[in-house]
């Protein structure tokens, strides 16, 4: 009996198993699973800010993949150049039957030959000497070739962040102005459904109430094609990434936020310079004029030693080794200009490029002005496309009390809706042609 009162008196679960105990960590386990993928399927989707979706546009196959796979390109080209100035190893082995002659068995019918069976079992070392500068040469023009793929590289990386931003804002504009046709759309047919009552009870005209119902058809078109638009944004934003474009895609709204002020540009810069376009430039007219000098090497002599080793007799035998060495010195003589005027070629070339360069300059120099002037002149369109949105809501609102209180036309208030959406449409509009005026401006100065 004493026994049988303490195991009463033990807590519930002291007496499980082993096994139980497992099944009982097993099933727990199991529910905080459940419960954890529960919480995250309520968990509302992030929302994706330019960064975001610049990186998912860079993960993506795009011209940024392709740019990377030449830097690797250019950079296999130079383990094969820098190879050309060390000694290269061979191992050959050969043999030779050499028939005899016909009216003299004894004899071997070829004289070059050494025997009427010849073993070859030689290893070869050669190296160049370059003494006409052709492997300095090819060197220098896959270096600029890995200087080229890096700027194509880094140009490839800027576009594509250019081009991301630009759908980015493009469809934050389309979503922006889709909300305020709605808005318009609602507050027209609010007006609309005030008129018709007023007009059932006589105290307004038919013709207000035409005007009021066109109002509503012209914006509820206005509203289709901004729906329309703004779904052809998700599309073009979401293609860089992913073939599901017509997802609609969860973006940080950074529309109604306080928008940056623009930078004072420092009268005797020339940040433009930093342009990646002229590190290509550069590294192009570097392998243009190697092109020229491993052209003109071709004029000068090439020497090259071979140091040879092993076997090569008229029969098997490791005491018949040895070894021989070759100095090759080949002196060019003539070959009808042909050299010349390969190297002339490239030089006209590198002098092209040149030409490119200054125009490019030029171009970039003026392009960069104009994105310093069209973003501070829409920043400075800012305060009154802002005023002009609150004119337009209290002209709107003192028309229906003038209208309702009989004082004012029907026409007066659908032209301050008119009036209204074009102020909305402005203002976001000002808004993202800032923002993407930027990103230009970023581009313009090398960044």
């Amino acid at each position: 009996m004493r026994i049988q009162g303490e195991r009463n008196c033990r807590p519930a679960g002291a007496w499980l198993s082993p096994r139980d105990g497992r099944a009982r960590l097993i099933t727990s386990g199991w529910l905080s699973v459940l419960l954890a993928v529960h919480t995250f399927g309520q968990t509302t989707p992030s929302q994706l800010t330019l960064e975001d979706c610049v990186r998912l546009a860079q993960s993506a196959p795009s011209a940024v993949k392709m740019a990377r796979q030449q830097t690797e390109i250019a950079r296999y080209g130079m383990t094969q150049a820098r190879a050309n100035f060390l000694p290269q190893f061979s191992i050959g082995n050969s043999y030779t039957y050499n028939s005899p002659l016909l009216y003299d068995r004894n004899s071997i019918s070829f004289l070059a030959l050494n025997g009427f069976r010849e073993y070859s079992s030689l290893a070869t070392s050669a190296v160049e000497l370059d003494t006409s500068g052709r492997l300095r040469a090819t060197l220098d023009r896959t270096r600029a070739d890995r200087d080229a793929a890096n700027a194509n590289l880094g140009l490839s990386e800027r576009d594509l962040k250019h081009a991301v931003a630009a759908s980015y804002y493009r469809v934050l504009l389309a979503r922006k102005l889709v909300e305020a046709a709605r808005s318009n759309v609602t507050e027209a047919r609010a007006f609309e459904d005030r008129v018709r009552r007023l007009t059932e009870s006589g105290e307004a005209s038919q013709a207000d109430l035409v005007k009021a119902s066109s109002q509503v058809a012209i914006l509820d078109q206005t509203q289709q094609a901004l729906e329309l638009e703004a779904r052809l944004a998700n599309h073009d934003l979401a293609s860089f990434w992913t073939a599901d474009v017509d997802a609609s895609l969860v973006l940080a709204d950074v529309m109604e936020r306080p928008l940056p002020m623009p930078e004072t540009p420092v009268a005797s810069a020339s940040p433009f310079l930093r342009r990646l376009e002229f590190s290509l430039f550069d590294a192009q007219q570097r392998g243009l004029l190697a092109d020229a000098r491993r052209a003109r090497a071709e004029l000068l002599p090439q020497a090259s030693l071979v140091f040879q080793y092993g076997i090569d007799a008229t029969r098997v035998n490791i005491n018949d080794r040895g070894y021989a060495g070759f100095i090759r010195l080949n002196i060019p003589v003539f070959d009808w200009f042909r050299a010349r005027s390969a190297s002339r070629q490239f030089q006209i070339q590198a002098q092209q490029v040149e030409t490119t360069r200054q125009i490019a300059q030029r171009a970039f120099s003026k392009e960069y002005q104009d994105a310093i002037a069209r973003v501070q002149l829409i920043y400075a369109q800012i305060p009154t496309i802002d005023a002009q949105v609150k004119f337009a809501e209290d002209n709107l609102r003192l028309s229906r009390v003038r209208y309702e209180g009989g004082e004012g036309p029907a026409l007066d208030v659908v032209v301050a809706q008119a009036q209204l959406v074009q102020a909305r449409t402005n203002y976001y509009a000002v808004r993202a042609g800032y923002l993407t005026a930027r990103a230009d401006l970023e581009v313009a100065r090398g960044q």
